[in-house]
């Protein structure tokens, strides 16, 4: 029997819950990368990335190709992407309310008393 759609979305996401991974498919969002143009942007050990994209490997978000010594790495489908345009989207929404609720917050201890 198969999982259900929920638990496979569920472990999707658990894929994606490190900043490592979320990181990496934003600058491979933009284009391929090599690891070695990778590495100051994400700002972690080689080895450190290496496991996370072997994460991403087997989740098969991303894909590489081996250009001598050199690894690239891009993805797999533009739609994850377009994921991580959606997931900014809503969490600009969402600190734009925060930002209002705290600005109300300001505006009422400000307020002399009565």
């Amino acid at each position: 029997m198969s999982a259900p759609l929920y638990r496979l979305k569920a472990e999707f996401f658990k894929t994606l819950g490190h900043p490592v991974r979320i990181r990496v498919l934003e600058l491979l969002s933009e284009r391929e990368h090599a690891v070695a143009e990778m590495l100051p942007e994400v700002g972690v050990e080689p080895a450190h990335l290496s496991q996370q994209l072997a994460v991403l490997r087997r989740a098969n978000l991303v894909v590489a190709r081996r250009d001598g010594a050199t690894v690239h790495y891009s993805l797999v489908d533009p739609e994850v992407a377009d994921l991580l345009a959606v997931a900014r989207s809503i969490l600009s929404g969402v600190l734009a309310g925060q930002a209002e609720l705290l600005a109300d917050l300001r505006a009422s201890t400000a307020r002399p008393r009565d």
